[in-house]
């Protein structure tokens, strides 16, 4: 029974430590709605050099940040902040999700499409330094 009980609890929190690590995704609608509505703080997780071939508008570079994130996030801890990386398959988003998550911010999401979805969507695309 205690081996049943310990299988349950390792289980249980082995599901609670995956949940840590989603965070809800964004549409492209409500993406670029926030955008127009300057409502949103974008993290691009692709690196330096993606970043400068080729960003959302407005994202801003988190290679460039992992220091100094905080500075670069609103002072609103309810405030819209959406990472991306560089396709649905794409995981890197969870490092700066989880890092602004971290810093006590409340409304994090990710844009599962990443740079790749919004190329393929025919929307504007960023280039070279910010």
């Amino acid at each position: 029974m205690k081996v049943a009980t310990l299988c349950c609890l390792g289980l249980a929190s082995s599901l609670f430590a995956a949940a840590k690590d989603e965070f809800p995704a964004i549409s492209h609608a409500d993406l670029t709605a926030a955008m127009a509505a300057k409502k949103v703080t974008l993290i691009d997780v692709n690196g330096s050099a993606s970043y400068r071939n080729g960003r959302i508008p407005g994202a801003i570079d988190y290679a460039t940040l992992r220091g100094d994130l905080a500075t670069a996030l609103p002072k609103d801890r309810n405030a819209l902040v959406v990472a991306y990386c560089g396709n649905e398959k794409c995981k890197a988003y969870r490092t700066a999700a989880k890092a602004v998550a971290a810093l006590g911010y409340t409304n994090v999401k990710h844009y599962s499409p990443g740079i790749a979805g919004w190329r393929a969507s025919g929307a504007t695309v960023e280039k070279g330094a910010p």
